[in-house]
């Protein structure tokens, strides 16, 4: 505004004739330029004069830009009325930031800029290959979007491109207005308030607003409100009863401020009063979590009749850094939080405390946030027209038992069953207490004599207790090693080593070779502290019982299943002994070898020898099918002394393989190829790539030159004609095989079923 000055009057006259003051302050329309027209009659009198000057400055002010511009432009969107917000789009793009877990992708992404680089340079049609690794991206992203852990989802909610409230309200109204001001004196930037339109409906907004960069989320406190915020929707919260404007609250706040003054102003209270304002409000409210929903922050403006949940949003009492710092004494803890707190929407929505899930793009709402307002505004739109059509009663009625059912439960009155199956089950204790090495002792040799005992009375393999002292001797052991661990002073590196495994087996990535030979490292210098821990000879011990009684435990399972296995080769080939037609084979060969008066068959007639050899091929045939179709492989007594040569062969050789290894030049270049292959990494450049298949190629020719001895040779031929001479026939050389001379022993026991010793056995397995 201009500034204006009085111009300096002269007036004349004694004293008595000066003018007031009240008549120098009188209105401009009883005066002329500033001089009272009383004081100027008086100056025509021609009195003595006597000359002073008042002069008054008006202040100079700044002409206010806000709410309304100096030039709107009407042709905007919305009108007028859309510049009343101080929310304009940013002049500079925001800087893309890459999460911890998406960093695989970016491999991906940089081949694609390469590759169209590429294309651009030399001006070839390389469509092809950008289409295939787009596609591969494509696919890389959504594998990585469907299989998120509790933690990633936080993570994408905190995320510092993820649109906030008014960029949603902007993307989904037709008009909006913000309104302003708890009426008490201040403006929380932190919550945002307004009346809009969506399909013509009017809402009453208000929502968590963070910033979208440093300046901003600094100006808005980070979306974490005070009691001035609070009490600005509540004021809001009034009004829209008032009217009749259904509200729609957005949840986006990591808590309500905790500073000493907010407590002074009491936040508590504030958050207190809108929490019962909102059960009374007679209007239909929906709320909508689009980042994180922090403790009582985020409950004060979401006590809805619906709470819908974006799909990457969370929702808890406490954050996962906090009550991992409670829980665990450590914030590192936080995965193992977000996964025990079920703050995801859709553990929530299993838990009915949220009503549904927006969907979101992949890679997240700031992928898109134009496509993710729109699935917002469906949302809203669908729940408020089911709202609407309720009574003021049921809505209220509805409202209340929504938060009422929540973890409730009356006794006397059988439980859900769908929300008997969400309720968690009690944990029992697991105490774990050191035992004595006497203790012990005496315990196994209780055992071992409970065992030979139950062993001698029945030809069964009973356990009486075996399992259970293989349980108890497995967690004495575990905690002697912690006790070894931290005596040692290796516990901090192992806490380290095992978040990084962690944190690569979240990412779905194989561990590297650093990783790996991290492992080796420290598994290497705790085995060769171990012996300096205090408990160590209490761990050894323990360790040396827990191997006597696991094999003791591995040869009745064994014995059992061996056990087992007999009945069963027993029971089929009763099965096929007592099949009529082979029965009365048999019975016919008997009958004419009793006639002959022969008692041994190599004196039989030829005819009668060819009968003979004839049904116990065709009982051979069908006991190998018995054993192949029980998963058992049919050996030769032949076939098996190969097989042990070809086990005797290859021991050699791998024998001789492991000393040429052993040699320092060999040894030499598998380290060198080591080390090539660590510094390569997953994308290794040409240069690399050619030092490792040489290194490769050498390695693999000094092996072969070492196997490809004469002896090994002279071996290894002779090995395979026998191999070859065992396979052409089942018969062994003097013309009976395994099972023919057991068919023989059938034979002579009068064509009756005998039971299979276990030297049959071990030769038909």
């Amino acid at each position: 505004m201009a500034s204006m000055t009085q111009s300096t009057v002269s007036f004349t006259g004694n004293l008595a004739s000066k003018p007031s003051a009240s008549d120098l302050l009188k209105s401009s329309s009883n005066s002329i330029c500033g001089v009272p027209l009383k004081a100027l009659g008086r100056a025509q009198l021609g009195a003595k004069r006597r000359d002073f000057t008042i002069s008054a400055k008006v202040r100079k002010v700044k002409r206010h830009e806000y709410p309304w511009p100096e030039d709107p432009d009407l042709n905007v969107k919305g009108g007028v009325l859309s510049h009343l917000s101080p929310f304009k789009p940013l002049k500079e793009k925001p800087k893309p930031v890459t999460l911890d877990f998406e960093r695989p992708l970016l491999d991906l992404q940089k081949k694609i800029v390469d590759v169209q680089k590429m294309a651009n340079e030399t001006g070839l049609d390389f469509s092809d290959q950008i289409i295939s690794l787009e596609n591969k991206y494509q696919q890389a992203l959504k594998d990585l979007y469907t299989h998120l852990t509790p933690i990633q989802r936080v993570n994408i909610a905190r995320h510092p491109n993820r649109p906030t409230f008014l960029d949603h309200v902007f993307n989904i109204t037709e008009k909006f207005v913000e309104l302003h001001g708890d009426r008490a004196g201040y403006d929380d930037p932190a919550v945002v308030t307004g009346l809009g339109t969506i399909n013509g409906r009017s809402y009453m907004f208000m929502g968590h607003q963070k910033g979208r960069n440093t300046k901003e989320n600094i100006q808005r406190n980070f979306g974490m409100p005070t009691p001035h915020g609070y009490r600005k929707a509540l004021r809001m919260m009034y009004y829209a009863d008032h009217h009749g404007f259904p509200i729609i609250t957005f949840i986006d706040t990591p808590g309500a401020y905790a500073d000493l003054k907010s407590e002074e102003l009491g936040q508590g209270e504030a958050i207190a009063q809108n929490l019962r304002t909102m059960f009374g409000l007679k209007v239909p409210i929906v709320s909508i979590v689009m980042g994180e929903g922090g403790s009582g922050g985020a409950l004060a403006i979401g006590c809805a009749n619906k709470l819908l949940m974006l799909e990457n949003a969370v929702f808890y009492v406490a954050s996962p850094e906090a009550c991992a710092a409670i829980l665990w004494k450590t914030a590192k803890a936080s995965p193992k939080a977000a996964e025990k707190l079920k703050i995801t929407a859709k553990e929530l929505c299993k838990l009915e405390v949220a009503d549904g899930i927006i969907p979101e793009p992949l890679g997240g709402a700031h992928a898109d946030p134009y496509w993710t307002s729109q699935q917002i505004k469906t949302a809203i739109v669908e729940s408020m027209d089911e709202l609407v059509k309720m009574d003021t009663e049921k809505l209220l009625k509805h409202r209340a038992q929504k938060f009422r059912k929540l973890g409730g439960f009356q006794e006397g009155i059988p439980i859900d069953p769908k929300k008997k199956v969400n309720m968690k089950k009690k944990e029992e204790a697991i105490v774990v207490s050191k035992t004595s090495e006497v203790e012990l002792r005496d315990e196994v040799q209780k055992l071992k004599q409970q065992i030979e005992k139950a062993g001698k009375v029945s030809a069964d393999h009973p356990e009486p207790g075996l399992n259970e002292m293989i349980e108890k001797l497995k967690r004495e052991i575990d905690y002697e090693y912690e006790e070894a661990v931290k005596a040692v002073g290796l516990e901090d590196k192992i806490i380290m080593l095992r978040e990084e495994v962690a944190k690569a087996r979240n990412l779905k990535d194989q561990l590297t070779p650093a990783l790996k030979e991290k492992i080796e490292q420290l598994n290497d210098e705790f085995n060769k502290n171990l012996s300096t821990a205090p408990n160590y000879s209490s761990l050894k011990y323990k360790l040396d019982m827990l191997e006597e009684l696991s094999n003791a435990q591995n040869m009745s399972e064994k014995g059992t299943n061996a056990d087992k296995l007999k009945a069963e080769i027993d029971k089929r080939f009763k099965e096929v002994m007592d099949r009529p037609d082979l029965k009365q084979k048999i019975e016919t060969v008997k009958g004419e070898i009793a006639k002959s008066g022969v008692s041994e068959v190599v004196n039989l007639n030829q005819d009668l020898k060819e009968k003979f050899v004839q049904l116990s091929q065709e009982l051979e045939s069908e006991f190998k099918t018995i054993l192949e179709s029980m998963g058992l492989q049919v050996y030769t007594r032949s076939a098996l002394e190969a097989k042990a040569k070809l086990d005797n062969l290859n021991e050699e050789t791998n024998m001789i393989i492991e000393d040429v290894i052993n040699s320092s030049n060999l040894k030499d270049k598998i380290d060198l190829l080591k080390m090539e292959v660590a510094n390569a990494g997953n994308a290794p450049d040409a240069e690399s790539k050619n030092k490792i298949q040489a290194l490769e190629a050498e390695i693999k020719q000094a092996v072969a030159d070492a196997v490809s001895s004469p002896e090994l040779k002279d071996k290894y031929e002779k090995l395979q004609a026998e191999i070859v001479e065992a396979t052409k026939s089942s018969v062994g050389s003097d013309g009976s095989s395994v099972k023919q001379n057991v068919e023989d022993d059938k034979l002579k026991h009068d064509g009756s079923p005998v039971e299979v010793n276990s030297e049959a056995n071990r030769s038909f397995v």
